[in-house]
């Protein structure tokens, strides 16, 4: 065989090598309808993608380029935000409406394109648009690149559990009533599983999922809560699951009886099923986790686990067997909470490291809470001695402007839009987890912090008592930071420092700022765009619990933020 023909066919292999290495192309639509559903024998019109709730799957694996056509036809605006996706240089594709875009409004289409880089494992996208994600949301679901295996027990199959909350009323109807009056908003009537409420409420028997294993088996349950407002506990009765992933970055495997999630997270566990036919069926149920002053939803959803039967006649049918329920955290365990996110280890492998920022350019301090703003003139408002509940970080009650962050910043047209001053530090200190001060009310405005390219960033949120200490679960878009450490009670900048985890600390998008205590994160400003950072709870976000991060373009060409696209949504 000649030289050039060896050269051929190795240039030929390599480059289907190259192909295999830099992930395929995926399409879908996405279709923004309106359907009927009934659920708790209430019967609803309910805006979803392709008239399914939850959402599809969005199924590729790290490395592979998505686009995803979101074509809008019902009348809200609408956008979708890819939740934990880091977006390198796509800031345009990540969705938070005035934030990196305008909505897609009525009949007209947005092309979201960005790629999955350095990512495997669960994710999810929603809605970014008021509380129009209760029913507008799915799975990511990364696989492993093409050739490559898990870091743990390949699993026999593999399942989503989806938690939600169900409303009788339209949600976009609660909120606009609880921001018109100042008030604390209507709980929602029901959690659910993949969509399902489960037989512990009224009339929703048939509607609870069942999940059928096989003895002697592993699952991969891939858990994501999609709940508008609320962080759930989740335990499955007489098992014990294996945590291998969270947010999409393995962790040092633990095995748990109860989990704990915050809306916005993900965490993929191992369900090791029983070696023979138990005999029994077993619930698998959620319930709240809720440390603040107000109203929440406190039911509890359920789901079956159901084992296959057997083909043998010795054995009493399915409805007649015993049923087991698992036991769960009283709703305000603060203790149960701390436990189990202390308990939570980045894999840091060789293979998977934690790539800790060991310096810090740029510490800041952030308070996160609630609060209160004057009540409009000749009005009566529900909020705290007449006022309306509003909700802040270091004070700032964040306004979303009605055109787009990133556009502004991009063209260089931030006059009137946004200003860089939002604070490093809270602008009135005091005893933040004591006695609340006696003006409450907090100031309104749309403030960024700028950030040079490459910086490393340590932030430590603190919770406050103004109104109640209540668990936040503070969301980054654009990046995954490193929980370095977690206490009670107020920060101490001389003491708590030495404590914090530098090795192998959890690496997440989404964390809850504990209930009258703080976390310290870092993260690498890596990403040039500009990044919204907000509770989600999505009532606090409403409130105003939210600010935004502008990280400026590095030198050299790879480290900037493209043009954006053509078919950009216009405002």
């Amino acid at each position: 065989m000649s030289f050039q023909n060896q050269l051929f066919i190795f240039c030929t292999l390599l480059l289907g090598f190259l192909k295999l290495a830099e992930g395929k192309t995926r399409h879908y639509t996405f279709h923004i309808d309106s359907h009927n559903m009934t659920r708790l024998c209430h019967t609803r019109s309910v805006l979803s993608v392709n008239k399914q709730y939850p959402g599809p799957p969005l199924v590729a694996r790290e490395g592979d380029n998505i686009l995803v056509k979101v074509v809008n036809h019902v009348a809200a605006n609408v956008t979708i935000h890819w939740h934990g996706v880091r977006q390198l240089r796509t800031g345009w594709a990540d969705g938070p409406a005035y934030v990196t875009q305008c909505p897609i409004q009525t009949n007209q289409s947005f092309t979201y394109n960005f790629t999955l880089t350095g990512q495997r494992g669960t994710l999810l996208w929603h809605a970014h648009v008021s509380w129009l994600r209760s029913s507008i949301h799915g799975p990511i679901i990364i696989l492993p690149k093409r050739n490559e295996s898990y870091p743990f027990e390949k699993p026999y199959k593999e399942v989503p559990i989806i938690f939600g909350e169900w409303f009788n009323v339209d949600p976009e109807a609660v909120i606009a009533q609880a921001l018109q009056s100042g008030g604390g908003p209507n709980v929602s009537d029901a959690y659910t599983i993949n969509g399902l409420p489960g037989p512990l409420y009224n009339c929703s028997s048939k509607d609870t999922f069942k999940l059928k294993v096989k003895p002697g088996k592993t699952y991969l349950l891939r858990l994501i809560n999609a709940a508008l407002n609320d962080e759930l506990f989740f335990s499955i009765a007489n098992h014990t699951v294996t945590v291998v992933e969270v947010d999409a970055v393995y962790t040092k495997p633990f095995s748990a009886g109860c989990l704990h999630l915050t809306p916005g997270q993900t965490m993929n566990v191992l369900l090791k099923t029983k070696t023979d036919f138990p005999n029994s069926t077993f619930l698998m149920a959620a319930w709240p986790y809720f440390t603040g002053m107000g109203t929440f939803d406190n039911s509890t959803v359920a789901g079956i686990l159901e084992y296959e039967h057997p083909k043998s006649s010795n054995y009493p049918p399915l409805k007649k067997l015993p049923q087991y329920k698992p036991t769960l955290p009283p709703m305000n365990s603060t203790g149960f909470v701390a436990k189990f996110t202390g308990q939570l280890r980045s894999l840091a492998s060789a293979k998977f490291p934690a790539n800790v920022p060991q310096k810090v350019d740029r510490k800041f301090f952030f308070t996160v809470g609630l609060g209160t703003s004057p009540c409009p003139k000749n009005t009566t408002c529900q909020g705290p001695n007449g006022t309306k509940f509003a909700a802040s970080v270091n004070n700032i009650s964040f306004v979303l402007p009605s055109v787009a962050l990133l556009q502004a910043h991009f063209f260089g047209q931030s006059n009137g839009v946004y200003t860089t001053d939002f604070p490093t530090n809270p602008p009135v200190q005091f005893n933040y987890t004591g006695t609340p001060p006696n003006n409450t009310m907090v100031t309104n405005g749309t403030k960024t912090v700028v950030l040079a390219y490459n910086t490393s960033v340590e932030l430590v949120m603190q919770d406050t008592s103004i109104l109640g200490t209540e668990s936040h679960a503070l969301h980054l878009h654009g990046f995954n930071f490193f929980v370095v450490g977690q206490g009670s009670g107020n920060y101490n900048p001389n003491k708590d420092p030495a404590k914090f985890n530098l090795v192998d600390p959890i690496e997440r998008n989404t964390f809850g700022v504990p209930s009258g205590g703080w976390v310290a994160i870092r993260f690498l400003a890596d990403n040039p765009g500009v990044w919204f950072m907000h509770c989600h709870l999505d009532v606090h976000t409403s409130w105003g619990l939210k600010m935004a991060w502008i990280v400026l373009d590095g030198p050299q060409p790879n480290q900037k933020l493209p043009p954006p696209p053509s078919d950009l949504p216009k405002c």
